[in-house]
């Protein structure tokens, strides 16, 4: 696993301003509304609610927000419908990126996302193209501090069903099969753990660096603009960054 490509992106997250904690709110509330619509507003018979609101909480994101953002959906019948899609491509260096959108108009989305990755020195792929480079998996982040054992936290991770135990400097990251990581979050949860993230990752299965200080600046530039897309909720890549 990429410890630093990790903390940096939990840095860079941390540091955003106001004004973007406000469009990652947006989209969260955006996530929370279609797992709503294709499950119901029940989070306990909705394990994709589950895992919203459960990632909404990880990012701050305030109770009665999350709250207003079910209810509007669930009394939203003829409200805007969005789909599910995800795009792949190489950014500049060869380095794989994987962009998951929700949109009410893809053709809009895929102008926009084609443009950067032209824009910024890379290029959008075929579906498939990128995607055998990284498993899916849960992805569960907590901040090291002097209240945490690390032997314990690892005990009752594996004890909860976790795949894998990495402990790093500043965090823990604790790797669960899709399939098991609602069940690992809230045993964690339950033991009074709290999470710097926690939701299901496209994870590289190995990671490349780059060296041209021309590429590391457009790649930055690459994912702040695809980050920054209305549309775009989340992306991954396989970049092996610099704390």
């Amino acid at each position: 696993m990429a410890g630093h490509s990790k903390w940096a992106n939990i840095k860079h997250r941390k540091e955003k301003s106001d004004a973007q904690k406000g469009k990652l709110f947006t989209k969260i509330g955006r996530e929370i509304a279609v797992a709503v619509k294709q499950g119901g507003p029940d989070p306990e018979s909705n394990s994709k609610l589950k895992d919203a609101i459960a990632k909404a909480k990880a990012a701050n994101m305030p109770n009665d927000s999350i709250m207003r953002s079910i209810k509007k959906a669930a009394g939203d019948v003829d409200g805007e419908n969005y789909e599910q899609i995800t795009y792949e491509g190489y950014g500049p260096g060869g380095i794989a990126v994987i962009v998951e959108a929700m949109t009410d108009n893809r053709n809009r989305t895929a102008g926009d996302i084609r443009h950067f990755f032209d824009k910024y020195g890379g290029n959008l792929g075929q579906t498939g193209c990128v995607s055998f480079m990284f498993d899916k998996k849960g992805v569960i982040l907590i901040e090291r501090n002097e209240d945490i054992d690390e032997d314990e936290l690892m005990m009752e991770a594996i004890e909860a069903g976790a795949e894998d135990f990495d402990p790093q400097e500043e965090y823990f990251e604790i790797l669960t099969d899709p399939a098991d990581f609602s069940a690992v979050r809230e045993a964690l949860e339950k033991k009074g753990y709290t999470f710097i993230s926690a939701e299901v990752e496209m994870v590289p299965k190995t990671t490349s660096r780059l060296d041209n200080p021309k590429h590391i600046e457009q790649m930055n530039k690459l994912i702040d603009s695809l980050e920054d897309l209305d549309d775009v909720q989340n992306v991954y890549h396989n970049w092996e960054q610099d704390d």
